[in-house]
């Protein structure tokens, strides 16, 4: 089984794979979000996992649109703590190093750390993993990278400083996608996108229907819609039991909005892996 991720070996993105998937899977190893669509639609992978939301610094909304706009469907959902390491080439010590590189992203999850330390520079890089294999395929010493575990095990190098993320109950919310509309026996959650008619109450009126109906809410976001200024598609998150006639829900949705697309209806994972 061939997965998408973005990143490389050793990304939480393949940590979230071997999670959902196993680790007896192949990676096709992506620069950017952008470019993994395509492979999925050309049947170069079976499938992609793609991070959605960060419990700290919130939803990646231009995911969102990329699953729309391609008309992906969401097969299932991953629920992973996010642990940064401080990792160099091995035999060196904190004391030895004057540069720390990783992802934008995890460099402001270790702030807190990080400014315990003022005469490192700090450098942005593409993916924590892939900063890791760098120090490595070019023997660089004097640098560490922020990365994961697995990062850490795979490119051979040294933790020397364990867990120096500053929240620790930080977690990423990755979606498994599809070109095809798994029907996912006992689905215990439908993920929507609707564009509200351009009338007044209109999102109240679409947020009064799942009351009536006691579907639970778990999320809602909205995106700018291209082409339309001020005007806004809403993707939601319904918890459901086998009390919902969920075909019923949606056809009485589709009265009162102006579109209504179904992205996914899949097992409710709302549990933590480890890594």
């Amino acid at each position: 089984m061939k997965i998408a991720i973005q990143g490389i070996a050793g990304s939480f993105h393949h940590i979230a794979a071997n999670a959902y998937f196993g680790d007896t899977i192949a990676l096709k190893e992506c620069l950017s979000f952008d470019e993994m669509p395509n492979l999925l639609k050309t049947n170069k992978v079976d499938y992609l996992l793609m991070a959605i939301e960060n419990s700290i610094a919130g939803s990646i909304l231009s995911n969102y649109g990329l699953i729309a706009d391609f008309g992906l469907n969401i097969v299932g959902e991953v629920y992973l703590p996010i642990k940064h390491q401080l990792m160099v080439l091995k035999g060196q010590k904190l004391a030895d190093i004057t540069t720390v590189w990783s992802h934008p992203m995890a460099i402001n999850q270790c702030r807190v750390f990080l400014r315990k330390h003022p005469n490192i520079k700090i450098v942005e890089k593409e993916d924590t993993a892939d900063s890791a294999r760098l120090i490595v395929l070019g023997k660089l010493k004097n640098i560490a990278a922020i990365a994961s575990e697995k990062a850490a095990k795979l490119y051979d190098l040294e933790v020397i400083a364990k867990d120096v993320h500053t929240n620790k109950d930080n977690y990423t919310r990755f979606f498994v996608l599809s070109t095809v509309k798994n029907v996912v026996a006992n689905a215990t959650k439908i993920s929507l996108k609707f564009i509200t008619k351009h009338q007044q109450g209109s999102l109240a009126e679409v947020l009064n229907l799942f009351v009536k109906y006691k579907l639970n809410l778990s999320k809602i976001q909205s995106l700018p819609i291209s082409n339309e200024p001020w005007n806004y598609a809403f993707f939601a998150d319904l918890i459901l039991d086998e009390s919902h006639d969920i075909d019923f829900i949606l056809k009485e949705l589709a009265l009162i909005v102006q579109e209504v697309q179904v992205l996914g209806m899949y097992q409710n994972k709302n549990k933590n892996y480890d890594n």
